[in-house]
């Protein structure tokens, strides 16, 4: 019979690997996808200081990126749907011991109300979160509720060719870039190993607001 549950490990440059528990029932939500590991790997690259910030992860499904950036010393919030976390739990218990900051799991929903996590946290992480069509506003509303002038938002997505897509994709750009500013990180900055051509990682801010 097929095992209900799946561990998949995420080698760390230093220390012991997570493990992370994936559910093969359950929808997009309990797999580790690769979006979500270049995400993680590029962290560990020090490019962004996490150290006692305030991270916070949307769609975070089983916390992958979270989590590696609890153990590099932030204070995350892992958030998704209601259906994902038990799954959010078992995998911030299974890799408690590698964190150096801390991490919990709450429920978001995207285009609700955001007022629990606020003040703005300094980093939003976001892996592989555009994919249907009709989440695009909700998510953008989140994204627009929850950031602050400092906060960065660091987005990994994989770009797929197949059907709508393409589509989706150039519609969030779009709508993403009436309120924020988008910059792409370059391939050589990513993890060495963990990169591929097709998953990109954009660091994208709040416009800044010009008073009348």
């Amino acid at each position: 019979a097929a095992m209900a549950a799946f561990v998949r490990e995420l080698e760390r440059r230093a220390g012991p690997a997570l493990r992370l528990e994936q559910r093969a029932a359950g929808g997009v939500g309990c797999v580790v996808w690769d979006a979500a590991l270049v995400l993680a790997k590029f962290l560990e690259t020090g490019a962004c200081p996490l150290a006692h910030r305030h991270v916070l992860e949307l769609g975070a499904g089983t916390g992958a990126v979270g989590i590696m950036a609890a153990t590099l010393g932030a204070n995350v919030t892992v958030t998704d749907l209601e259906e994902l976390q038990e799954l959010l739990m078992v995998n911030i218990e299974n890799n408690k011991h590698l964190v150096t900051g801390s991490v919990r799991a709450k429920v978001l929903k995207w285009g609700e109300d955001v007022t629990e996590f606020q003040p703005p946290p300094d980093y939003i992480l976001m892996a592989d979160c555009i994919y249907y069509e009709e989440s695009l506003e909700p998510l953008l509303k989140t994204l627009k509720d929850l950031t602050g002038p400092n906060t960065c938002v660091l987005c990994c997505y994989e770009q797929r060719t197949m059907g709508k897509n393409p589509e989706i994709e150039r519609k969030y750009f779009e709508l993403l870039q009436r309120d924020f500013e988008l910059e792409k990180i370059p391939l050589d900055r990513h993890d060495e190993e963990y990169r591929s051509e097709d998953i990109h990682i954009l660091n994208i801010h709040r416009k800044c607001t010009v008073g009348p």
